[in-house]
């Protein structure tokens, strides 16, 4: 039997599992330090975007086949070392996603009410790392940074009414700190212009359906329109929406203004955020964005910076600091040691993206270990854990703890995720 453990259990865990499991002669063993599954699926994605997390059912299907295994509420680093699963393992692979904020590197940045999207996204999904945030929602200024699709999330949530909150599964006090928000006004920072965003038009042409928020664009910031056509299908597709936003400003109790050509460049305030400094850029010939020297102010109690993820060191593991990822060559990291999704190419593409890249490093895997060497695999992790008085959760408990969370569900609403791994673990008697 060739044993094979995968470190983290959101997409491109499952998606590498998922090829694994239909080797001959393997045994799989997905291990995640929370008690529940499915990573970024859970906790990333928008919970009014429930037609993405669909896929989780697939993730299901691959986790009830006889070779692969959930083993939750294990952390690797503490319960479990790296360098003793891969004694344990024929080959132990990475899949920890990227779930650490990247810095905002400017002044001010460090006050109160300035935070990162995995902390804002992993407040409004229930995380159990974020679920005490209470970001401030009591002025009506708000200042989300990045123009990728987290950002565009961010506003909307912010945008929405408790009734569009219906059929989500966002959290019990998020929809009630979002039900009593004082925010009024949403401005959407980019360095570069509308034909550099990463915002696909599924997300953009939401914002233009919300009950009370009406997005704006300065028709100045939109270059030619004749331009577009050199973009591909779906940015032209994107610009399309924006150049609608711009056309057709409908007047409503919410803003989202797209400010292009915008670099912030400090966080002013007493004792909090109160406003935030903002550079007026150009494109050059390549074009990167350069400050114009020319400022103004926005005046916001709380900033949400997208500016992209990173993937947390694992001692003795090779790292990149300067990427924010694990050092690998494609993926081999050393013998017997992989990774896979954004743990090895950075925070990148979608949530498809990583079925092809588990696929192949779950190929890779299959190719280098060969008929495997004969080690202990889940056997003697079970004994170790036991030796450490670790009782992991199983898939079986999961279920349960879904069950849980579907018959507390309120408001028409999935379910009403458990923000703690107490919560959790009391579901199933712990």
């Amino acid at each position: 039997m060739r044993h094979v453990a995968i470190v983290g259990s959101g997409p491109a865990g499952y998606y590498t599992a998922e090829t694994l499991q239909k080797a001959d002669d393997m045994a799989v063993d997905v291990i995640d330090r929370l008690p529940v599954p499915y990573g970024l699926i859970r906790t990333g994605v928008a919970p009014d975007h429930q037609s993405i997390k669909a896929v989780s059912r697939r993730y299901e299907g691959v986790a009830l086949t006889d070779n692969v295994r959930f083993v939750g509420h294990v952390a690797v680093g503490s319960d479990v070392s790296i360098e003793e699963l891969t004694d344990l393992y024929d080959a132990v692979v990475l899949a920890t996603g990227a779930p650490h904020d990247r810095p905002l590197d400017i002044a001010g940045a460090d006050l109160p009410g300035v935070i990162g999207s995995a902390a804002f996204v992993g407040w409004y999904n229930g995380h159990p790392d974020f679920a005490k945030l209470d970001p401030p929602l009591d002025a009506p200024g708000v200042v989300v940074i990045g123009n990728g699709n987290v950002a565009l999330d961010v506003a909307r949530i912010l945008a929405k009414t408790p009734a569009e909150f219906a059929g989500s599964d966002i959290v019990a006090h998020a929809r009630a700190a979002l039900a009593d928000s004082a925010v009024r006004h949403i401005h959407i920072l980019g360095r570069r212009g509308p034909h550099q965003i990463a915002m696909t038009p599924k997300e953009l042409g939401e914002l233009g359906h919300l009950e009370r928020a009406s997005p704006r664009v300065d028709p100045a910031d939109l270059p030619p329109e004749g331009d577009d056509v050199m973009l591909e299908p779906g940015m032209r597709k994107s610009v399309t929406h924006l150049r609608q936003f711009a056309a057709n400003p409908v007047a409503k109790p919410v803003t989202i203004d797209f400010d292009f050509f915008a670099m912030p460049v400090a966080i002013e305030g007493e004792g909090r955020v109160q406003r935030v400094i903002v550079e007026r850029t150009t494109l050059d010939a390549d074009l990167r964005s350069h400050g114009t020297g020319e400022t103004y102010a926005i005046e916001a109690g709380l900033v949400v910076s997208c500016i992209g993820y990173q993937t947390p060191p694992i001692p003795g593991v090779p790292y990149e600091h300067g990427r924010g990822r694990f050092a690998s060559d494609d993926g081999r990291i050393l013998p017997g040691l992989y990774a896979v999704g954004w743990a090895r190419r950075g925070p990148s593409g979608t949530i498809g993206t990583n079925k092809p890249d588990g696929a192949r490093i779950a190929e890779m895997v299959i190719e280098d270990i060969g008929r495997g060497a004969g080690k202990a695999g889940r056997a003697g992790l079970d004994a170790l854990l036991a030796s450490r008085n670790v009782v992991p959760v199983t898939f079986r408990d999961w279920r349960r703890i879904e069950a849980a969370e579907v018959a507390a569900a309120l408001d028409g609403n999935p379910r009403e995720k458990f923000t703690s791994v107490e919560a959790m673990l009391a579901a199933i008697g712990r």
